[in-house]
């Protein structure tokens, strides 16, 4: 029987230790580095995150991956503390999760996305 998406984002999401988004500033304080996903004509919608890379989906493993040529900077080793953010943390599930698969065990993502990080600024 195949696999629906339900079914991949739960295997995903057994792996993560998911962040609420009342607890992501600690993270960031503690050397987290915070990448937004999601698609330029989403930010330009929904807002951008001041603290957050962004780095599309789409290339997201290159990037973080510190064995890739085509790395960023913050990709010093498979100890980096890599939190994933789309808009309402589908997509940043799956994406922390294929982080995980390459060795970069730190991954996670924010529950919520984006919305529950702006529902929770707003809320302060």
């Amino acid at each position: 029987m195949a696999m629906t998406i339900d079914d991949m984002l739960l295997v995903a999401r057994k792996s993560l230790q998911r962040l609420a988004a009342e607890d992501l500033a600690a993270e960031l304080a503690a050397g987290a580095v915070l990448v937004d996903i999601r698609p330029a004509a989403q930010r330009a919608a929904e807002g951008g995150v001041a603290e957050a890379l962004v780095i599309e989906r789409n290339v997201l493993e290159w990037r973080c991956d510190p064995a890739s040529d085509a790395r960023i900077p913050q990709a010093v080793n498979h100890d980096v503390r890599w939190i994933i953010l789309c808009s309402e943390g589908y997509t940043s599930s799956l994406a922390a999760a294929s982080l995980q698969q390459l060795g970069l065990h730190r991954a996670t993502d924010v529950v919520g996305g984006y919305r529950a990080l702006a529902a929770h600024h707003d809320a302060r």
